[in-house]
Formats: structure tokens, sequence, C-alpha cells
């Protein structure tokens, strides 16, 4: 409003302009929108959280912290699904996709598995996977996602 002001001529304040329409209830329009990643399940349930916040181990395999994240493209949104290994704090998989879907997370942790298998440090029992707490990670039981036994391509 301020700039439109200006452009016809009157001199206004910012802060003036904002007091006033603050007054009668006024918004400005928001170019864009904002962007939620972070979803809680609708269930509400959630796998309990073995590390206790403390992102250390001891020897590779065995924490690994998964997460994702999104990034603003000239075509849109970008979403970007990470594992990392909190030994080495190596990426061990990871994943892009236009959409964010519980195949984008699911994907990553495939990688995970078969990229440690194949370069020979396979997966052993008692691997931690942490992941965030939002709607794409906890399965409908809230156990969290599995990877599915299947050679990434």
């Amino acid at each position: 409003m301020t700039r439109y002001l200006h452009r016809k001529g009157h001199a206004v304040a910012f802060c003036t302009v904002d007091r006033i329409m603050r007054e009668l209830g006024m918004n400005g329009i928001v170019r864009g929108r904002k962007l939620r990643t972070t979803i809680p399940a609708k269930n509400g349930i959630r796998a309990g959280d073995k590390l206790n916040r403390d992102f250390t181990a001891l020897a590779p395999n065995r924490v690994w912290v998964a997460d994702f994240t999104y990034v603003s493209t000239w075509t849109g949104w970008a979403y970007v699904a990470f594992v990392f290994d909190a030994y080495s704090r190596a990426i061990v998989g990871w994943t892009t996709a236009a959409t964010k879907t519980a195949a984008l997370v699911s994907k990553s942790l495939n990688m995970a598995v078969w990229r440690r298998d194949h370069y020979g440090h396979p997966i052993e029992p008692g691997l931690i996977h942490h992941s965030g707490a939002g709607s794409r990670y906890p399965s409908p039981t809230g156990a969290g996602l599995k990877p599915k036994p299947v050679p990434y391509p």
C-alpha cells in the first residue's frame, strides 16, 4: 500500500500506513506462499526417541539420522530427503522429488541400505534409524519406515 501511495504522489511513511491499516483491521497481500515441512501425523502416533537427542555413535552403521528439506527453484519446490551416518556425518542415502511423499523418504533409506551393502559395509542388527516427526516418516503403526528389500536401481 505504501508503494502504491508513493506511485500516486503521496508522501507517506511505511509505519503510518501500517498503523492505519492495522487499526482498520486490514492486511496487505503476501506474495508467494509459506511451505510447511513438518506436518504431524493424523493419528498422532510416532515412534519413541531411542537416542534422547544424542546424535553420536561409537562406530559406523550404528545410528542413522534422516530428514528432508525443500529448495525453491524457478519451476517450483524441490524436496530433498537424506540419511546420514551419525558416526562419520556422511550422507549415505538421498533422493529428490517434485512432491513431498512417503516414497521420497523411503527411497533415500533404500539407497542408504543398498549403498552400504554394495560397498562392503552391510547393515547389521542393532542399527537405530532416527527420523523427523513429520507425517512422511511415521508409518500407520507408528513404527517408522522400513526399507523394502529391493535393490536400488
